[in-house]
C-alpha cells in the first residue's frame, strides 16, 4: 500500500442514472467523461495532475494538491453548468443529464491489486462519498428543475478557500448543512445556484444510511411557524384593555347597524391600520334619519 497523500477530491454522480436503459447509460457515461475532461482542461489541470475512476453512474477524480482550488471552483461553477446546458440542449428527453458534485480535500492512499481496478483508501474520501449521496444534496438538485447541477463542498474547502471570498467565489452563495453519518455529523456547504432565495435556514439532515454511503432515508420536512402580526396592529372594533399583572387583550365591540366614520359609510369586514388619524365625528352603529341627520348608535 502506498503512503496516503493530500488530494483534492472531486466527485460526480448522474441523477436517476439507474432508471435509464443500457443504451442511454452508455451515452451518459461518455458525455460525463467528456464534460469532466473539458472542465478540468479549463481549470488548467494536466493529465499528470489527476487520477480518475469510473463508478458507473459517476466519477471520482483526485487532483494534485498543487492545483489551486479556487481555479477548480470557478470551473465547477461556470464550465460545468455551461457544458451540461449544451449537452441537454441537444440530447433527447431520455438522455438529459443533471449532476450532483462534491468538492472535498484530504488524505487518500492508492492500494491497487493485480487484475483489478481502483483501490482508493481514505476516511476523507469516504466522507466525501457520503456527502455525495446525502438526501440534502439530492433534494437540492430536485428542487432546481431549471438547473443542471448542484455543488457541495466539505468543511475544509469552505473554511480554507470559499469563506475568504476569492475572485469568482462568493461565500454568501453557499448554504451550511449538516449530514448525520454513522460516526458523527458531517458539516458541509451547498451552493445556492442561480436562485439563492430558494434555500432556507441551515438544516441537519440524516445521511443515506448509517452503514453505507449509498441509499438513504428522506429527511422530515420542518413546518414553518406562522409569521407574527406586526407590532401595534389591530382590527377595527378592537380596543386595548389592561389588567394588573396581565397581558393586554382586545375588547370586542358588537355593532348594531352599519358604523359611520366622518360621514363615510363602512359596510362589511374592515381592517384598520395602526398609526392612522381620524378627524370629525365618529358614529358607531349609527343610522341616518329621513332628514339626512345622523342618529346615535349603541355598542
Amino acid at each position: 500500500m502506498h503512503e496516503p497523500v493530500n488530494r483534492t477530491i472531486l466527485l460526480f454522480d448522474i441523477e436517476r442514472f439507474s432508471r435509464r436503459d443500457d443504451v442511454v447509460q452508455v451515452v451518459l457515461r461518455r458525455s460525463l467523461n467528456k464534460i469532466v475532461d473539458l472542465a478540468l482542461e479549463a481549470a488548467g489541470v494536466e493529465a499528470t495532475q489527476q487520477y480518475r475512476e469510473d463508478r458507473g453512474d459517476g466519477l471520482i477524480a483526485l487532483i494534485s494538491a498543487d492545483v489551486a482550488k479556487t481555479v477548480l471552483l470557478r470551473s465547477l461553477l461556470t464550465s460545468i453548468p455551461d457544458l451540461l446546458h449544451e449537452h441537454n440542449l441537444l440530447a433527447s428527453d431520455s438522455a438529459q443529464m443533471r449532476l450532483r458534485i462534491v468538492l472535498a480535500t484530504g488524505e487518500v492512499a492508492h492500494d491497487p491489486h493485480a487484475g483489478t481496478t481502483g483501490g482508493l483508501v481514505g476516511h476523507d474520501l469516504n466522507q466525501a462519498c457520503r456527502l455525495l449521496d446525502a438526501d440534502v444534496l439530492r433534494a437540492a438538485l430536485a428542487a432546481r428543475q431549471e438547473e443542471h447541477c448542484v455543488l457541495a463542498v466539505s468543511a475544509p474547502v469552505y473554511e480554507g478557500v470559499i469563506r475568504h471570498g476569492h475572485r469568482g467565489v462568493r461565500p454568501d452563495l453557499f448554504q451550511a448543512v449538516e449530514v448525520v453519518v454513522k460516526d458523527g455529523v458531517l458539516p458541509a456547504w451547498i451552493h445556492r445556484g442561480t436562485a439563492p432565495d430558494r434555500m432556507s435556514a441551515p438544516a441537519v439532515v440524516p445521511a443515506a444510511s448509517p452503514d453505507s454511503a449509498c441509499g438513504g432515508v428522506p429527511a422530515p420536512e420542518s413546518a414553518e411557524a406562522p409569521a407574527p402580526s406586526p407590532a401595534g396592529s389591530g382590527a377595527v372594533g378592537e380596543a386595548a384593555t389592561s389588567a394588573p399583572q396581565q397581558r393586554s387583550t382586545g375588547a370586542v365591540f358588537h355593532f348594531h347597524g352599519a358604523p359611520v366614520i366622518h360621514g363615510s359609510f363602512v359596510g362589511g369586514d374592515q381592517h384598520g391600520v395602526s398609526g392612522g388619524h381620524v378627524t370629525g365625528d365618529v358614529v358607531l352603529g349609527g343610522t341616518r334619519n329621513q332628514d339626512g341627520s345622523q342618529g346615535g348608535g349603541r355598542s
